[in-house]
């Protein structure tokens, strides 16, 4: 108990020391969000008014007073659910916006995420208990080849085969201009159609760090005593393979499988923006751009939070598959 209790604890701390970085990092930049606005509309050759930009920063709601009532103001709009308005995106809300944008991307990138860690462990789970043999040459070398692969490459390969030469799927966008976002069966169909490539570039790559990790945990685990001891018992060839020496093996992948869930919350930007695809990655990606604090505070607030909840998680879930982890620091 005492174990899944500091857990707890550090998550609340670590929690408290993000959302105070969040907070600190946006404002360290050069640069006023207001007159980047103002000089983009204008235009570059354009003389800029002050008092225009004071305008605009008083209708963006910028913050104003020391660092320190800003922090104070900052904490208590994030416990209400108050992130502001975007100044990219302006009259809508931070929350407007992250609401259109990360269905998509928890679609895109979760789904990918999780067929790359099952398809991934899987293989390497296999590849260690036939090691030495075809299947392991094959898998581990397979692995490390297209692990050498740029992603961008990969991704403009895809495009210009399936899309541009044999026109099998669209080049960019979510969803056709024709269709209104909905529930419908007829837009759910015309999105899975548009995601088609983006998931079949992450899929290409996603099962290579799974494959090669699990295949090296696990070819150490089969030369523990207790699987040995297994194998001596005449136990069944599956059970030792699943319950003493997988079941130990996957637990790193555990950790990063639970790391790599959490940012999923933040997007691909590279994915995004190489398919336009109007997920987190791509919002991320013009927040930056264009300095809008509150969008990249609140993109960054929530890519920590899940973080760290996905950590939590996998420590939990590490102390139920490993008793020894308990123990530890019960002593």
């Amino acid at each position: 108990m005492r174990y899944f209790v500091s857990r707890v604890m550090f998550f609340v701390l670590t929690l408290w020391a993000a959302v105070t970085l969040n907070f600190i990092i946006p404002r360290l930049q050069p640069g006023d969000p207001a007159q980047s606005m103002v000089a983009r509309l204008a235009g570059q050759n354009e003389a800029i008014d002050p008092a225009t930009i004071r305008a605009v920063r008083l209708m963006l709601g910028l913050p104003n007073g020391s660092v320190f009532s800003q922090y104070g103001d900052y904490l208590v709009a994030v416990l209400h659910g108050d992130f502001g308005v975007s100044y990219t995106y302006f009259p809508y809300t931070v929350t407007h916006m992250i609401g259109q944008a990360l269905p998509w991307t928890i679609v895109l990138v979760g789904v990918t995420h999780v067929l790359g860690f099952v398809i991934g462990t899987l293989l390497g789970a296999a590849a260690a208990w036939k090691r030495n043999g075809p299947f392991d040459t094959v898998v581990s070398l397979g692995s490390t080849f297209l692990g050498t692969l740029p992603f961008f490459w990969i991704a403009l390969i895809l495009i210009y085969l399936l899309a541009f030469t044999l026109r099998w799927f669209p080049e960019s966008g979510g969803y056709s201009g024709e269709i209104e976002p909905s529930l419908s069966l007829a837009f759910l169909g015309d999105a899975a159609y548009h995601s088609a490539l983006p998931a079949l570039s992450l899929l290409i790559t996603a099962p290579i760090g799974w494959i090669l990790g699990m295949r090296n945990n696990m070819v150490h685990t089969l030369g523990e005593d207790y699987t040995r001891l297994a194998e001596a018992k005449g136990l069944p060839t599956r059970r030792v393979a699943l319950a003493y020496s997988a079941r130990v093996a996957i637990l790193p992948n555990v950790t990063g499988f639970a790391m790599g869930l959490g940012t999923i919350l933040g997007g691909t930007v590279l994915v995004e923006m190489i398919f336009g695809y109007p997920g987190m990655g791509k919002l991320m990606f013009d927040a930056i751009a264009n300095r809008d604090y509150p969008l990249m505070q609140t993109i960054f607030l929530f890519t920590t939070i899940g973080v760290l909840l996905a950590n939590l998680a996998a420590d939990i879930l590490y102390g139920v598959l490993d008793p020894r982890v308990r123990r530890e620091t019960q002593a």
